[in-house]
């Protein structure tokens, strides 16, 4: 393994839970994810062929 490194930090829009009203209610926690990852690759001009894993979590 090779070592480790943190490239950058995003987070996902904060918003309400609610089935009926909530802000994100018809997005899939899998597409916010790609929305994130996307993001750190733009910010960061990382080759995302060089990237081997991404850990997400809350």
């Amino acid at each position: 393994m090779k070592t480790p490194v943190v490239v950058d930090c995003v987070r996902t829009p904060i918003g309400r839970s609610h089935p009926e009203r909530g802000w994100f209610r018809h997005v899939r926690s899998d597409d916010l994810a790609v929305a994130v990852v996307r993001a750190v690759v733009e910010r960061t001009g990382v080759d995302p062929a060089q990237v081997e894993d991404v850990v997400l979590g809350c």
